[in-house]
């Protein structure tokens, strides 16, 4: 399987998850979530390695415009509905997820594939 970033193309942890498989000589595909959200069989198989209310981005707009921090709610359910609250980028590699700027998961990643 081949590596794939999912994020925002203005999110520069996303930016800096392609510049560093980039620099590495990594292929991967690269997934826009204003082009193609994240279904739901997708974001059951991301929560099956990580918990829903990690994945959840506590410092962006979404997060902060919807007042979550005053609410209860279901981490799932929300990202489902408002994938702006996703911490990104999320990688995947086989069955593996990092989440964020992971970049000690991305460096064995990237020796693993070359």
């Amino acid at each position: 399987m081949e590596l794939q970033i999912i994020g925002w193309k203005n999110c520069k942890d996303t930016r800096k998850a392609e510049r560093f498989f980039k620099e590495r000589g990594v292929s991967f595909q690269f997934r826009d979530l204003k082009e193609k959200e994240i279904t739901q069989g997708e974001l059951k198989n991301i929560c099956a390695k990580i918990k829903p209310e990690h994945l959840v981005d506590t410092d962006s707009k979404a997060y902060k415009k919807g007042g979550y921090d005053y609410l209860e709610f279901d981490p799932f359910e929300e990202l489902l509905e408002n994938q702006g609250l996703l911490k990104t980028p999320i990688v995947r590699y086989e069955k593996r997820v990092a989440v964020g700027a992971d970049e000690k998961q991305w460096k064995q990643w990237a020796e693993q594939l070359r």
